[in-house]
């Protein structure tokens, strides 16, 4: 017989929604976690969506609510959490990224934060970033989604005082290694205020962001 032990604690423990990571799991496991978590209370939500995937779930969580350009859905939308003063600013180096970055932005929306989108300004044509100069230097926090040589965490990095939470992306050609270029050029970023998260993880980074800005707080 097997037994699962969904983390109904965390909410409690952390004060940020229980994520449930979609792949992998059957609509049948994704449908009993998910009503566990929502029975407990606090926000709750899946990850790495799919549409046709979210078609079947949405038949057993009438509310829910689903961002297809993040891939996420909310499963109990009434759930409100306070909202801080400040705002994080996602950023992507081009639209392959926006992907990963919305799954960061809405993420950090969840948690209650003010998300400011910057799509599109990556190193090709780095003159695009510099008009959004003000709206990045204001930011309590920027998240930064970059494939290829992932050169842009480290432009923002130097033009902010703010935390720069880089996104490697698995956006590239062969040599990019699925994001792996962009994850050790990020690591190695001489711009001290970058820190960086795993490879197409924006999840984590709408967490930490969300932290950082105060975002979920009781």
């Amino acid at each position: 017989m097997k037994h699962f032990h969904a983390d109904g604690h965390r909410y409690l423990r952390q004060n940020f929604p229980e994520a449930i990571y979609a792949p992998g799991k059957t609509v049948k496991q994704i449908i009993s976690i998910a009503r566990e978590l929502v029975n407990g209370g606090g926000p709750v939500i899946a990850t790495r969506v799919q549409p046709d995937l979210y078609q079947k779930i949405r038949r057993s969580f009438r509310g829910s609510k689903y961002y297809e350009s993040a891939g996420i859905i909310l499963f109990n939308r009434k759930h409100k959490i306070g909202r801080p003063g400040g705002y994080i600013c996602v950023v992507t180096a081009g639209t392959s990224d926006i992907r990963v970055a919305e799954e960061a932005a809405v993420t950090a929306e969840i948690l209650g934060n003010r998300v400011e989108r910057v799509y599109d300004v990556g190193v090709a044509g780095i003159h695009r970033l510099f008009k959004y100069d003000k709206l990045l230097k204001n930011a309590s926090c920027a998240v930064v989604c970059a494939g290829m040589e992932g050169a842009l965490a480290s432009v923002v990095g130097g033009l902010v005082a703010c935390p720069v939470i880089g996104v490697p992306t698995s956006v590239g050609y062969g040599v990019s290694f699925g994001g792996v270029s962009a994850l050790m050029s990020m690591l190695n970023s001489c711009a001290a205020n970058v820190s960086v998260v795993n490879i197409d993880d924006g999840f984590g980074a709408g967490v930490i962001a969300g932290l950082i800005n105060g975002g979920g707080k009781k």
